[in-house]
């Protein structure tokens, strides 16, 4: 199953008005008053890994809102869980629940003009799960009828993803799967590749070609200049459907998070979100410097403590170390009053999230549960990154008020994941981006492939996540998550602690834009909004 294809070089022209240059080269005034460009400076603390969506190394949010700029999604999937339309202008389920049909929004076309088709859909997924293609990520494709268990296409154009007509894209799965549970979690894997500049060649060159360093896509940016791994410019997609952004260009620039606020102070940055905060301590700083600081809205930071369930076999001696943590005092400390104290990794706001909040600290019960389950006061091993030394040094404390002993090693993040896989610790602090989807977190940490708590019988766990991804009635699926949540309470594999969000500042340049939030949603990432 091979391709060809040839890359068609894409010309792009930028018009100047209102100058003109004379017979010396100097511009003229031709009478024509034009304003000066927007300019937005927009920085991150880590690069992207390649500006071709499906050769991420890293899989990344860095790598992720790059893309989203440039190439288009289906759908908008916003940080509280709603979806909005974006390629696609609405959907429904079809084939009693296998099949997805897809109204795509005619008014889309790629930057070099081209119409965006379903066809150009179909031979992306196509492309994608061609097994002489070198993507990464290609497991997200394999929920689709036709591919294996790898996201492998079984055959050439086996996989179920069809043009019923020009602007109509259905897609078939191997379960019952509703529009809304594919789009939240699948929705930030898949963009639409401008499929018709590639003619001829072979498929295992697809991630080598020279359209990438230049991309071509239908996003409401476009590719100007890269520097790799340093900086990117982008201008706007003046002809975008779902709005122009308020900018003529985003100038996107890697930049180490220690220097967010002198940057932001100093005029070079207008905006960091992603990969950095302002503190709360930094906050008041920046509001005496002229700079706005805002607070998230939705919660974009899930906090818990890892546990190794083959070193604490006991859910007894788990649930003892969840009862002798002070959550409030944690979060309290890690967040300054940003925080909420949780005991489940739903995020509060999800309607999956259950009633109710997480039960206090009781140092008794723990001791009692100790005592029960023949705690023989082992010394456990807790790994954590060199910002959270302080928050291990209070878990500490609180661990030893019940009589559990734990050593702290600080340790790079790789280190310490690694070190949680091989069963090298025994606890390790750890932050994740939440999603939506009641199992964006337990649905990939109690498998199989990343059973990184090491779980001794998985079995149960594997039953209640089949049965919520297969229900497509909201109210059985909501009963089942609720069962899988008391479940998780009782066997506790992990301990969760809070969920927070954050403060970012940004320039007076960039409060007075609109930037088209339609056009600028990425998932829980970032998301451009106009401020008032």
């Amino acid at each position: 199953m091979r391709k060809r294809f040839v890359v068609w070089a894409a010309a792009f022209t930028l018009l100047l008005a209102g100058c003109a240059a004379g017979s010396d080269g100097a511009p003229q005034d031709t009478g024509t008053v034009t304003a000066d460009p927007v300019v937005v400076r927009y920085g991150i603390s880590n690069a992207w890994d390649a500006l071709m969506p499906y050769n991420s190394v890293s899989g990344s949010n860095y790598a992720r809102i790059i893309y989203d700029k440039i190439y288009d999604r289906l759908a908008y999937v916003h940080a509280d869980g709603t979806l909005s339309p974006r390629a696609a202008r609405s959907w429904k389920s079809v084939d009693d629940g296998y099949g997805i049909e897809f109204a795509l929004d005619e008014r889309f076309s790629f930057h070099d003009g081209t119409p965006v088709t379903a066809q150009n859909w179909v031979e992306t997924f196509r492309l994608m799960t061609d097994p002489d293609c070198p993507m990464l990520g290609r497991d997200n494709f394999s929920v689709l009828a036709g591919t294996d268990e790898n996201g492998y296409a079984l055959s050439e154009h086996s996989v179920a993803a069809e043009a019923v007509d020009a602007y109509t894209l259905k897609l078939t799965f191997k379960n019952p799967t509703s529009p809304e549970d594919f789009l939240l979690d699948k929705n930030r894997e898949f963009y639409v590749l401008p499929t018709h500049l590639l003619e001829g060649g072979v498929s295992a060159d697809l991630m080598d070609l020279d359209l990438w360093k230049a991309p071509v896509g239908s996003g409401p940016c476009k590719f100007v200049s890269e520097l790799a791994g340093s900086q990117l410019i982008l201008e706007a997609n003046k002809e975008y459907p779902l709005g122009t952004p308020g900018f003529d260009r985003l100038v996107i620039t890697v930049m180490d998070k220690s220097n967010l606020l002198t940057a932001l102070i100093s005029g070079d940055l207008d905006y960091y979100a992603f990969g950095g905060s302002v503190s709360a301590d930094d906050a008041q700083v920046a509001e005496q410097n002229g700079l706005t600081v805002l607070r998230g809205t939705v919660p974009n930071t899930f906090f818990e403590l890892m546990l190794n369930g083959a070193s604490l076999p006991d859910a007894r001696i788990r649930r003892a170390v969840e009862l002798a943590l002070d959550k409030e005092l944690l979060c309290q400390h890690s967040t300054n009053g940003l925080g909420t104290v949780t005991d489940s990794s739903i995020p509060p706001a999800s309607p999956y999230a259950g009633e109710g909040s997480a039960a206090g600290r009781d140092v008794e019960t723990a001791k009692a549960l100790l005592e029960e389950a023949g705690y023989d006061g082992r010394t456990y091993r807790l790994a954590c990154t060199s910002n959270r030394a302080g928050l291990a040094a209070l878990m500490q404390q609180n661990l030893a008020d019940a009589g559990i002993s734990i050593s702290i090693e600080t340790v790079d993040s790789a280190t310490m994941f690694a070190g949680m896989s091989d069963g090298t610790y025994d606890m390790g602090i750890a932050s994740h981006t939440p999603g939506p989807l009641p199992l964006w977190f337990v649905g990939t940490r109690l498998t199989e492939n990343n059973n990184i708590f090491h779980v001794s019988d998985l079995s149960e766990y594997g039953v209640y996540i089949q049965r919520i991804q297969m229900e497509t009635d909201p109210d059985a699926k909501q009963d089942l998550v609720q069962a899988l949540e008391d479940y998780l309470a009782q066997e506790r594999p992990f301990v969760p602690l809070w969920f927070g969000t954050a403060l970012h500042a940004q320039s007076p340049t960039v409060s007075g834009i609109d930037y088209a939030s339609s056009s600028f949603s990425n998932e829980n990432v970032w998301e451009w909004e106009k401020q008032e």
